[in-house]
């Protein structure tokens, strides 16, 4: 199968995380994955939530990677956040009205795989998805988080 691998470099900087989600959903839209897919909303906010943590949480440059699976509809996307701080990802639990603390947990809700490698003198943050051609892609669109607020930047 073939795959296509494409990367967006990200400054440290919060508009970035707008700017990361319009080059995605510009990426997936160009591999066959539609924006009214219920995947498509998944890995959007799965690149937020990621670069949002590479952008807030080591304030250090950060490199958005999507390797998008060309041909069938059966896959696996893969996306990965590469930065140069060692600082290991520390997942949280948010409560109730707590505003921060969600990302890892969505990304470990809504991703069928996700991990982290220690790279160079940084770490890779990645996460896969499943692109499946039964209804089982439908429960990507948001699980189990009614309670989570999520707000466009």
């Amino acid at each position: 199968m073939q795959v296509l691998q494409v990367q967006l470099e990200i400054r440290p900087d919060p508009a970035e995380v707008g700017r990361a989600r319009r080059w995605a959903r510009s990426r997936l839209a160009g591999s066959g994955i539609e924006a009214d897919e219920p995947l498509a909303e998944t890995l959007i906010l799965l690149v937020s939530e990621l670069v949002t943590n590479a952008v807030v949480h080591t304030g250090c440059p950060a490199v958005l990677r999507l390797s998008l699976p060309g041909g069938g509809e059966a896959a696996t996307v893969r996306l990965e956040v590469a930065d140069s701080s060692a600082r290991p990802p520390i997942p949280r639990h948010a409560e109730g009205d707590d505003t921060n603390g969600r990302g890892l947990e969505l990304v470990d809700g809504l991703a069928d795989r996700w991990g982290w490698n220690p790279e160079g003198a940084g770490k890779r943050i990645w996460c896969e998805v499943d692109r499946c051609t039964s209804g089982a892609a439908t429960r990507l669109a948001y699980p189990a988080y009614e309670d989570f607020a999520y707000e466009a930047v």
